[in-house]
């Protein structure tokens, strides 16, 4: 990095901190607690970033894209928000992989943005998992009817929140051996259902009924949203996909979260940004594929507020004459619930430490325990995972879209923020003189990977309601859960921006050079392989 970097001092020396010189002759910073510690390990780290939120968005919220535009509007809309999200994964693993420090996205803010624009994304960022948290749940309680009917959902709700609340409660290390085995799961499991899907497809069934493109032909390929006709009914219903899409797709950026605890984070977080096309194109654009090959879009089946709703899977099993393959199915998919709910909660978790390591949430959240557990964060985040119960009253099907619908668009309007952040991070190494090659991960797409992803998800988030617009079909939980976050987040902002009096920080004064020395001393060379295994598993993790 070039002589002209500016010296700024470190942030926060006015904090409980003290400083203290190490290697490169920099200088980091040392809280006087105990903090969070780097215990993620590269297979875990990879696992996560391919598979960790992997959950119901795909497995149960895809029925509703089916429903709304139809396999190929379906996959259109996927293909969209795929490219929205490579883009953002680009854009946020070149920051992630040169800073890799706790609050990821949300501290990176806070240096190369606004202190105002960190406190409104990150409390959108902690809102997202603090929501999705029973959203997941209310989604397992409907796998789990798949079985029982007659047990009161409650029980089902209190099961999978036990089973959340130990992963996280015993640390970092068991979070991410836990959700490496999960993941492992799902990452079989989706893989599996694709290529099951496509023998079906061809007639490899018990049934030995060759579908093809039927479907595609009766009903048809495009959804008539509302029963508009024509091509204005086709086009509503593609741009009605866009949010549940949006929805399936949120927290790949998990891995930025993860970045405070990763064990040689820039050698394993560059590795795993890598590898996100990976699970962009075999598990979503892939598995969306074959549900709309496999399941016609007027399956009543699909419908989640109906008594009966199922996964596009396993309706499609069911369909072909498997006989037991849909509860093996099923249970899969339920691990996929509680993997996705555990870092859920780990993200909030994390979030909210990011928040009160930033001064924009109360210090007590920063309290963690001598193995780096930040436990009041946990436990506070996970008192929000009692709005699952909503699923026993309003039923699980109808709580999961509300609760989709929330997370969709606080999802988009992270993506806005990393982009936004990262327009500023390239322009103040541009003024500083840094060049972007000497990062651990840089992409020749920038800057027009971050502007595409500030214009397609600021557009997505205003038009995500206009359905309750129509005719006749008025909802004021749909008006709300769409746009409660859109309108709450310049409000935060500005808001942020007259109570703390933040300015936005120039290029010339951004902070290159704090956590580095830290980062450097975290990071070291894997020792070579000792035989072609091994040289597999380091290659493939």
């Amino acid at each position: 990095m070039g002589a002209e970097k500016t010296n700024i001092t470190a942030y926060h020396t006015s904090k409980g901190q003290i400083s203290v010189s190490d290697h490169d002759r920099e200088s980091i910073q040392v809280p006087l607690r105990h903090a969070l510690q780097r215990k993620l390990k590269n297979r875990q780290i990879a696992m996560i970033s391919i598979g960790g939120v992997i959950g119901t968005g795909l497995f149960v919220g895809t029925a509703n894209s089916l429903i709304y535009g139809g396999p190929i509007g379906m996959l259109l809309g996927y293909t969209v928000i795929a490219s929205i999200v490579y883009c953002v994964m680009v854009t946020l693993g070149e920051m992630v992989a040169f800073l890799p420090i706790p609050g990821g996205h949300i501290k990176l803010a806070e240096r190369f943005v606004d202190p105002a624009f960190s406190f409104a994304m990150g409390w959108n960022y902690w809102y997202i998992w603090a929501i999705v948290l029973p959203t997941e749940i209310s989604a397992a309680t409907l796998l789990i009817n798949y079985w029982n009917h007659t047990v009161n959902n409650s029980v089902w709700v209190v099961m999978c929140l036990v089973v959340v609340l130990v992963i996280n409660m015993l640390g970092a290390g068991a979070y991410g051996e836990a959700e490496f085995i999960f993941a492992s799961i799902k990452v079989i499991t989706i893989t599996s259902l694709i290529i099951l899907g496509i023998v079906i497809d061809l007639g490899g069934g018990p049934n030995q009924d060759r579908i093809g493109f039927r479907y595609w032909k009766n009903p048809g390929p495009f959804a008539q949203y509302n029963d508009i006709e024509g091509a204005k009914g086709r086009f509503l219903g593609w741009w009605a996909v866009l949010t549940q899409a949006a929805f399936s797709f949120t927290g790949t950026e998990i891995v930025a979260i993860a970045a405070g605890e990763a064990k040689n984070p820039r050698r394993n977080l560059p590795k795993a940004i890598r590898r996100v096309y990976i699970r962009i194109l075999l598990f979503y654009i892939g598995g969306t594929l074959v549900i709309g090959l496999l399941v016609p879009l007027n399956n009543p089946l699909l419908k989640l507020n109906s008594g009966t709703a199922k996964s596009p899977f396993v309706i499609a099993i069911e369909t072909a004459g498997i006989k037991y393959l849909p509860s093996i199915i099923n249970a899969c998919l339920l691990t996929s619930a509680w993997s996705a709910s555990s870092s859920d909660l780990y993200t909030a978790s994390r979030a909210i430490y990011g928040l009160a390591a930033s001064g924009n949430a109360p210090k007590f959240f920063l309290k963690t325990t001598r193995d780096g557990l930040p436990y009041v964060a946990v436990l506070f985040c996970a008192t929000f995972s009692l709005l699952a119960f909503m699923a026993v009253s309003k039923g699980a099907g109808s709580v999961f879209d509300w609760f989709s619908n929330m997370t969709a668009v606080a999802g988009l309007m992270t993506w806005f923020g990393i982009s936004v952040t990262y327009i500023r991070f390239y322009r103040g190494m541009q003024v500083q003189g840094i060049d972007r090659k000497t990062l651990p991960y840089y992409t020749n797409l920038q800057p027009y990977a971050a502007w595409w992803g500030i214009v397609s998800t600021l557009t997505i988030c205003f038009f995500s309601g206009w359905s309750v617009f129509l005719k006749g079909n008025w909802s004021t939980a749909n008006f709300v859960t769409n746009y409660l976050l859109f309108i709450t987040w310049p409000i935060m902002y500005v808001s942020a921006r007259f109570y703390y009096g933040t300015k936005p920080v120039t290029a010339e004064d951004m902070d290159f050079k704090s956590d580095l020395a830290e980062i450097v001393a975290d990071s070291y060379d894997e020792p070579p392989p000792k035989n072609k295994m091994e040289a597999f598993w380091q290659w493939l993790m």
